[in-house]
């Protein structure tokens, strides 16, 4: 199922996130793009920790969110040039991509109440370990700009996916650890979907010691001259820095986001 068939699916009455068990599978599936949604609102934090071990099969509660919590509107921020509305689900989105493997866990918070926000969808998007865009393989490279009418270019969609958050307001999704490119420090983006209007587009941030780290080995060292750190990055906050513990071979990154529906 697709993002706007699932936010239909969730509209009808009785009809909870737990009937979708079956579409937040581990496919490496592409998918074709779309049109985007209009903003609405925007939405909320997390706190920036790193250490702490998990096991990579361990399931995402609602404690090993509580170092990663804000009740306050998660901070809305650009969307940049390489959105795709690629409308589809996948709880695996690396395909083809080398690079650390990243368990992302966002817990959606509804404003109203700081309550769990169950059946939203999380989106997100970001870059390979050397810095490419899917879909805008040649404008991430300096080599071009985007399509016509802004659109992609080519018909790659890796690191690029949606999931449904559960009853607790949890979305998880598998990736790799972003790389870098030119003016900007290492993020990914997010949007989050409810009754598919969107009510937050942010990006999320690494503590600044854990990316010199993951950005030290293979593949991420063929990149080299990064220019862009946190503290120079002019779009960053503070507020979306993921929360970050070793995850087995990779590591789990949790943040929680609040928005007003």
């Amino acid at each position: 199922m697709d993002r706007r068939q699932v936010l239909a699916f969730l509209g009808t009455a009785g009809v909870g996130a737990a009937a979708l068990a079956a579409c937040r599978g581990s496919g490496r599936d592409s998918a074709s793009s779309g049109s985007s949604a209009s903003t609405t609102t925007s939405a909320a934090p997390a706190t920036t920790t790193t250490g702490g071990t998990a096991s990579a099969s361990t399931t995402l509660t609602p404690a090993m969110f509580s170092a990663a919590t804000s009740c306050a509107l998660t901070p809305a921020e650009t969307e940049g040039p390489y959105y795709i509305d690629v409308d589809k689900l996948r709880r695996d989105i690396r395909e083809d991509r080398p690079g650390t493997r990243l368990r992302v866990g966002v817990r959606v918070l509804d404003a109203d109440g700081c309550t769990p926000l169950d059946n939203a969808v999380l989106d997100v998007w970001h870059c390979d370990a050397g810095g490419i865009y899917s879909g805008f393989e040649a404008a991430s490279t300096g080599q071009g700009g985007a399509g016509s009418g802004g659109g992609p270019t080519d018909s790659d969609r890796f690191l690029r996916g949606a999931q449904v958050t559960n009853r607790d307001g949890i979305a998880e999704l598998v990736t790799i650890y972003p790389g870098w490119y030119r003016g900007r420090t290492v993020h990914i983006h997010a949007k989050v979907f409810t009754s598919n209007t969107e009510v937050l587009t942010t990006q999320l941030y690494f503590d600044e010691r854990l990316n010199d780290t993951v950005l030290a080995t293979a593949p991420y060292d063929a990149h080299t001259n990064r220019d862009t750190v946190n503290d120079s990055d002019t779009i960053f906050t503070p507020d979306t820095v993921m929360t970050v513990s070793k995850d087995g071979d990779g590591y789990l990154g949790l943040i929680t986001v609040t928005v007003k529906t």
